[in-house]
């Protein structure tokens, strides 16, 4: 005959709840201390202190910051990558919706952390790993498809390098994320999102 303690199984899923959510609080206090003070400036008492754990608490989960920054920006193209791949394989929109929910994919991520946004404009191309790059990649790759899948179904232009377009798109993100983190009056996120849909739009579709 089996006996379960039920008093002992709560206790032992609280302790793994909580150590599942000490994990995260690590990285959103991170993402807030990178933000705040610089990837080079920051420090991991800093950034324990603002997660309210231990210092010693973080090297459980990480070997160092480098570490932390990696993780940082493999859940963020992680996350983006399996959303894309969920809008990808809908078939109710057409390949103009789709290509909006991309875009609109990568500026809700910034919108609701923007702490996280200034981390990814200051820090993402000085600060890559092959883990985090691999996410970056296959993100960028499902991009591809959607566009040659918009390109076959003779929607967008025939004649665009889809490479070149993914470096574009990217490029402009980025640049404009910079500009934002300098200067989020000029220009604010939301500003950003709609100019850049209607450039991005304008640019690929065939002319009628």
């Amino acid at each position: 005959m089996l006996f379960l303690n039920i008093d002992s199984f709560k206790i032992t899923i609280n302790m793994r709840t909580r150590e599942g959510n000490k994990e995260k609080d690590i990285l959103k206090s991170a993402i807030e201390v990178f933000a705040q003070t610089g990837y080079h400036d920051a420090k991991i008492s800093r950034i324990a202190e603002n997660a309210g754990v231990a210092t010693g608490s973080i090297y459980l989960y990480f070997k160092n910051k480098e570490e932390l920054l990696a993780r940082i920006f493999e859940t963020l193209w992680e996350k983006l990558y399996c959303e894309l791949n969920a809008i990808q394989t809908r078939t109710d929109l057409n390949s103009i919706e789709k290509l909006e929910g991309l875009l609109d994919l990568i500026f809700d991520i910034f919108t609701d952390n923007p702490a996280l946004a200034t981390v990814f404009a200051n820090d993402y191309y000085r600060h890559t790993t092959k883990v985090a790059d691999h996410y970056f990649n296959v993100f960028l790759q499902a991009g591809e498809e959607l566009i040659v899948e918009g390109i076959n179904k003779k929607v967008f232009n025939p004649n665009i390098n889809v490479l070149i377009f993914r470096h574009f798109v990217l490029g402009g993100v980025s640049n404009l994320l910079h500009q934002w983190a300098d200067n989020p009056k000029d220009f604010p996120l939301n500003v950003i999102r709609q100019n850049l849909k209607f450039i991005v739009k304008r640019g690929i579709l065939i002319v009628q």
